[in-house]
């Protein structure tokens, strides 16, 4: 079988630090190339794949200024797109501008969908129903309008991270620094429940942050630690006492909420989008509507087996579950 995977160019694949579709896009070549399939990645030339690797851009236009986005995606999908009958299928981690290509590919493309960044792009997807296979991230962040081949939890590598049961005692706040992914919520919490944040992540919204977030850092009540990277995520996740997720949208996954709890840490998260289906309420963490409930849920935490949490999570969402799920979703487009 031979695969052309179309990776997002904001960021190298895998990412240095943020790029959630970039390392899931990486999990899932490197684990394909493990089973023997000969696998494509069209990326960054900053990327690194034990396949081959085709470069339309030298470094991703989040990691470069002065770049064209645009510019940019249209000649990196464009390579693809121009050399698709070399490959049995195309895998689309590219969001909705590959689809208008489909109805000219011999080659059967499958396009999953990361989220939906607004309601205003679904009408696009809607029209390519027909000539590509989609499959979403969870069955939360499904949209009635489409059809589905099938439904594919992010996979993440359990050797990066390492089972902790001796945690510290401050809750973290790891991700996108924005409101919607409730960073000022997990700040009150921390507060109202008397223990130390730790706050990992990019700063999204630098107006949010200056207003919001900066002003309650202290570096010992609440510390900021930057845009970490994959060795100092696996140490601040695993000695967190529990993770919160107080976000404020419909999230499609969370992959943080899947390496926190494969470290053995649990989450407590709002019960909105796909957080239902990935966490165990009362066994790998709890779900809650409001800052209040959150609140009493903390010294909860301190009850749940991380060994248990630990488990669950990494049968559920490991890399090889993902790459099992994804050849199977290939063989029956191709046997088709």
């Amino acid at each position: 079988m031979r695969v052309a995977m179309l990776a997002p160019i904001a960021w190298s694949t895998p990412p240095a630090a943020y790029g959630p579709w970039e390392q899931v896009t990486s999990h899932l070549t490197e684990g394909l190339v493990k089973r023997g399939i000969d696998v494509t990645l069209f990326a960054t030339a900053t990327s690194r794949t034990a396949g081959k690797l085709v470069a339309t851009t030298a470094a991703g236009y989040a990691e470069q200024e002065g770049q064209d986005a645009k510019v940019l995606e249209y000649l990196h999908i464009s390579q693809v797109m121009g050399v698709a009958n070399t490959f049995d299928i195309v895998h689309n981690q590219f969001d909705f501008m590959p689809l208008g290509y489909t109805p000219l590919l011999d080659t059967p493309m499958v396009t999953t969908i990361h989220g939906f960044s607004s309601d205003h792009i679904v009408p696009v997807y809607e029209r390519y129903n027909d000539t590509t296979d989609y499959v979403s991230i969870s069955d939360a962040d499904r949209d009635e309008r489409l059809d589905y081949i099938a439904t594919v939890y992010n996979g993440v590598d359990t050797d990066q991270f390492t089972f902790n049961d001796q945690p510290g005692d401050y809750l973290l706040y790891f991700g996108r620094i924005h409101p919607e992914k409730g960073t000022a919520e997990a700040i009150a919490i921390a507060r109202r429940a008397k223990k130390p944040l730790w706050i990992a992540g990019l700063i999204q919204d630098h107006d949010y942050y200056r207003d919001q977030v900066e002003p309650h850092i202290d570096g010992e009540q609440v510390r900021y630690l930057g845009n970490v990277g994959p060795r100092e995520r696996d140490r601040i996740l695993g000695n967190a006492y529990a993770l919160l997720h107080p976000i404020n949208f419909e999230e499609p996954f969370g992959l943080s909420v899947a390496e926190s709890m494969v470290t053995g840490t649990p989450v407590i998260a709002f019960r909105r989008g796909s957080m239902p289906e990935l966490i165990e309420d009362g066994k790998t963490g709890y779900l809650t509507d409001s800052v209040e409930g959150a609140v009493d849920l903390v010294s909860a935490c301190g009850d749940l087996n991380r060994w248990e949490i630990a488990e669950v999570a990494t049968d559920r969402f490991s890399v090889d579950r993902m790459v099992d799920s994804y050849i199977d979703v290939y063989q029956r487009i191709l046997s088709r």
